[in-house]
């Protein structure tokens, strides 16, 4: 987990997509217990409420759960939660706006395609 301190972004969110990346990248699978709020505030000196503020996006994005007195667990089928939340940010971030800017220079459909594909080769 690498957190900048000197980014905009607060850090509790950084916690949050930190463990998210995690868990898409393969690092946890599902029912697989994450570091603790304690472990991760210890480790990188952050306020454990700020770790654990984090930790509860994902709960409530029910990616993680808790297991009272145990610790914080990976939900069963929180990978494709996680690749369903990016493809709807990557729609959101990427598509609607190139769509719109398309639609500006009178592209068509396929005139977007043919760009595509020439951005893979």
């Amino acid at each position: 987990m690498k957190l900048d301190f000197d980014s905009d972004k607060p850090i509790y969110l950084q916690i949050a997509e930190q463990i998210e990346d995690a868990i898409f990248t393969g690092i946890y699978a599902g029912e697989t217990q994450i570091p603790s709020t304690t472990e991760i505030s210890m480790t990188y000196k952050v306020n454990p409420a700020t770790v654990l503020k984090g930790m509860n996006i994902l709960v409530d994005e029910k990616i993680i759960y808790k297991k009272r007195g145990v610790g914080m667990f990976v939900c069963e089928g929180a990978l494709e939660a996680v690749k369903e939340k990016r493809q709807n940010n990557f729609f959101q971030n990427y598509i609607e706006s190139l769509i719109n800017e398309a639609k500006k220079l009178g592209l068509t459909k396929d005139d977007i395609l043919k760009l595509i594909e020439r951005g893979f080769k």
